[in-house]
């Protein structure tokens, strides 16, 4: 066992001086930072634009505007019920709307917290659905939620202004 304990003293000094000799190996790169998150008043105006590009595919029968900006799970409430993106978007399509004009006015934009707002406002709409004339004037509401960096479109709901 004498033999063995200069050896074993040897092969541990030998083997402690190749570890403290090795280069450090990097640590992977770290993955991109992610995009800082929106202000309140950018979010705001996402919102806001959103909802007018929403308006404007349904004057021009755009309605790549509707399954590009409507979150997957979203619902609309009519007069009708409540339907999901798949039966609002055949309903849309199906529907022979006709709209001369449109304008919306007294927007507010209420943050529930960074991911998700309301968006309530007033249009009023020269415009016909099916050969019936369109409520003159609505109050409308509509939901959003923040998904992969945009917001989208998560309900709506209109009630004729009286």
């Amino acid at each position: 066992m004498t033999t063995r304990l200069p050896l074993v003293i040897v092969l541990t000094l030998v083997f402690t001086s190749i570890a403290y000799a090795q280069e450090a190996t990097p640590s992977p790169s770290p993955a991109a930072k992610p995009k800082p998150a929106m202000s309140r008043a950018q979010s705001q105006r996402a919102i806001i634009a959103t909802e007018k590009k929403l308006w404007e595919g349904w004057k021009n029968k755009d309605f790549k505007a509707f399954k590009a900006n409507l979150s997957a799970d979203s619902v609309l409430i009519s007069d009708q019920g409540v339907a999901d993106k798949t039966t609002a978007m055949k309903d849309l399509e199906s529907m022979a709307c006709e709209v001369k004009s449109y304008e919306l006015s007294d927007i507010k934009v209420l943050f529930l917290n960074s991911s998700a707002a309301i968006m309530t406002y007033k249009a009023t709409q020269d415009a016909t659905c099916g050969g019936q004339q369109a409520p003159a004037a609505v109050w409308a509401s509509s939901a959003y939620v923040m998904r992969g960096g945009k917001w989208l479109g998560a309900s709506h709901q209109e009630t004729p202004v009286r």
